[in-house]
Formats: C-alpha cells, structure tokens, sequence
C-alpha cells in the first residue's frame, strides 16, 4: 500500500493565489462582458529591457553555433560571469565584500525560500511575521516541521510575530527560542522596511542564539531611501547569521524568465545534534547541484546585462514606473480617506479595509463594483485580516482607470 506525506493534508486552504484567480475566473464568467484590471498577483507588466533581449538573442546564436555552444554548467551554481556581476553590482558597490563561490543561482526566489528549509532538521523551530508570504509557512508544514492547523489558520509549532501598525510592520524579537527565522524587507505584502538599526537586533539575536535569519530581500531594487539598507549583510555580523534570497523576476521583470540567486557566507554555520559546527553552504550547494541542473545560458546571459550600464538605465525606468504608479495608488486612495501604508520602498499598497469589512469581504466589494482583483490581507496570516493588498505592476493607464472606478463606485 502506497501511503501519501500526509503533512500534505495539514494545508488548510488552497494556495492563495490560484484561490484568487478561481474567484476572478468564475466572475468573468458570470459577468463575461466585465473588463477586470488585476492588481492582486504581483505579475509584472512591462517587456524586458532592451538590453537583456540583445543579450538573450546573442546567446540564442551563440547557442547555434558548435563552437559557442554550452551544455550544463560545470560548476551547478551558475555561470561566473553571472556571479562576478552579482558579486561586484549588488554587494561591493555597498561595501559588502561576498565571494562568488558564495552565491547560488537558480530559477527563483520563491523556490530558494521554500526549498532552503531542507537543509535544516526537522526539530527547528520557525518563525515569520505575521502577515507573511505564505510560501515559508507552506512548505515548512509540507516537510512536517509544524503541527496541525491551529486557530485563525496558524499551525501549531510555528512562532508568528505579529506585524501591525503599531511596530510599523516590523516584528519584535521573539520571547521564545527560535531557530530558523524569515525576514522580508522591502516586505511582502505590507511594504514596509527595516533600518539597519533593526536589523542589527535581528542579527544580534540570531548571533547570541544561534540561530539563522532566512532574509528575503527580492524587493531591495525598489527601495528609494538611501538610509534603507538593501541588503542584510551590510549588517556587521550578518555573515555569521543569514541567508538572503534575491530576485530578477520584479527588479528585471524575469517573471516568464525565471532567474534569482541565494546568498549563503561560508561563515554561516549550524550545529548537529551533538553541537558541532558545521558550514551550511557546502551542504546547501550539495542539494542544489543533486536537484536541480542549473539556469539556463540563455537565461544567465540576460541576467548578466542586467549589470550592463544600458541594462541598469533601462530597468530602472521600468521601476520608475511601477513606482510611480504606487505613488498614484497611495494618494489617490489616502485622498479617499482610507488609511494606506508601502509604496515608497516597495511596488505594494497595504490598506485598511473601510468600514471593518473583511479582507475578503472587501476584495468581493473590490471585484464586483469596481472590476479590479486585489489580494485580501488575510491571506497573509490572521493578522493581515482587515487589510488588503494592491501591487503597483499593472500598467499605468490601467492602475488610472482602476482608481477612477474605485473613486466613483466604493
């Protein structure tokens, strides 16, 4: 008898957002005539920079040809020249000195984050925020590192640190001991930041614990406040105490591309059961060179001109105007009297729901008054009830018609 991971079972609810564009769906096809404008799934709009499509179509040739023909990347974790790019662009130009043997390139952040817990034992505590991106919660009760559903669609075994308006949306340090903790800033869904003050707590008590911050910085492109720091390892210490995911898919618009890279210090250790120390980015490397076979070259190479001058100048006139659309939308609605946080460092818009609605009371409101898909805050985790989410990635003619609809008709 062939028996199921029953952990599997535990998940209380479809994934959020196929449970979004199941109700999109079925009101489109109530409504068929209705012109729905989606600003609930953090898709980007915008083609991909001129510069990464020379790139891409090079290495298409180079890809023709038997003398410039590539295979599998020897090395698993992606091509040099991708990682010196990385090395030098994102980390040295802050003064963060990273190795490139350090980072990891793969097809996503979104896989990094949830595959990143197999490495750690099962017997680790977890925290997240709370709202949280629910994929570190998912595949942590996948693994059968949780309990069973709890109350308010918690699981027993998890730390939830509450983010509210109150902490600005930065959680406080936990009172429990924790192990494994899950960071995001810019934050996803909130928008909120952490300073390097804040940060330096986290990673003083990840340092006196021994645990490790899995730090989630695939927004650090639309941050715009110079004082925000980018990257957690601008944080002294943080080396010894942090892994930190990155993304092309929202900063280069890789979401039909499928590009990101891990970041894991070789100082970065965690204990066996009988307290050695050992490095986790061997083990790491190990799993990802044994599951997976590396990006493609065609995909690296478009990556890499990200880094070009042409590349940094084209993108980020295409974050320009995702950030200025944020801009629109938490005016637009502040104007309306609706209490709004995010869209200055990060492409999304947390609002209160009005009226003490529900969140997926609201997002019904939002869809069949208006025709515009948003993401119900409590989605996130109960305390993202009585929010709601808007993203900053449609286009700019379809966010204006969008906040006209909500003006005249909520």
């Amino acid at each position: 008898m062939t028996k199921i991971n029953e952990n599997f079972l535990k998940l209380q609810a479809g994934y959020l957002f196929p449970e979004i564009g199941r109700r999109k769906k079925a009101f489109q096809k109530a409504n068929p005539d209705a012109d729905i404008i989606s600003m609930g799934i953090g898709d980007v709009t915008q083609p991909l920079a001129p510069a990464v499509i020379e790139a891409m179509k090079k290495a298409v040739d180079e890809m023709g040809q038997r003398e410039t023909f590539r295979g599998y990347d020897d090395s698993g974790v992606g091509y040099e020249f991708l990682r010196q790019a990385i090395k030098e662009n994102d980390f040295e130009s802050r003064g963060v000195d990273i190795d490139i043997d350090e980072i990891f390139v793969s097809d996503g952040a979104k896989c990094d984050t949830g595959n990143i817990q197999e490495v750690f034992g099962l017997d680790n505590v977890i925290a997240v925020s709370d709202p949280v991106y629910p994929v570190y919660v998912d595949t942590n009760v996948m693994a059968g590192r949780t309990g069973g559903p709890a109350e308010q669609g918690k699981y027993e075994g998890i730390v939830y640190m509450p983010c509210t308006e109150e902490n600005s949306f930065v959680p406080d340090l936990p009172k429990e001991k924790v192990d494994l903790i899950y960071l995001c800033f810019p934050n996803n869904p909130t928008g909120a930041v952490a300073t390097k003050e804040q940060l330096k707590k986290w990673v003083d008590y990840a340092r006196e614990n021994k645990a490790i911050i899995l730090f989630d910085a695939a927004y650090e492109a639309f941050i715009s406040e110079a004082d925000i720091p980018h990257s957690i390892y601008e944080i002294d210490g943080a080396k010894e105490a942090a892994i930190e995911f990155r993304s092309f898919s929202k900063s280069a618009g890789f979401t039909g591309v499928r590009c990101a890279f891990t970041v894991i210090p070789k100082q970065l250790k965690a204990y066996t059961k009988d307290g050695r120390a050992v490095e986790v980015a061997p083990i790491w490397k190990r799993r990802h060179c044994t599951k997976f076979n590396g990006v493609s070259y065609v995909t690296q190479a478009g990556a890499a001109a990200v880094y070009s001058q042409q590349g940094k100048e084209q993108n980020q006139r295409i974050i320009d105007i995702y950030m200025t659309n944020a801009k629109l939308i938490r005016e637009t609605l502040s104007r309306l009297g609706y209490t709004v946080y995010g869209g200055l460092n990060a492409p999304y818009i947390w609002l209160k729901t009005p009226n003490g609605v529900s969140s997926w009371e609201f997002f019904d409101i939002l869809l069949n008054k208006a025709h515009v898909v948003g993401t119900p805050g409590v989605g996130f985790g109960s305390a993202g009830e009585g929010y709601f989410r808007l993203t900053a990635f449609a286009t700019p003619d379809n966010v204006k018609e969008a906040l006209e609809r909500i003006t005249n008709n909520i």
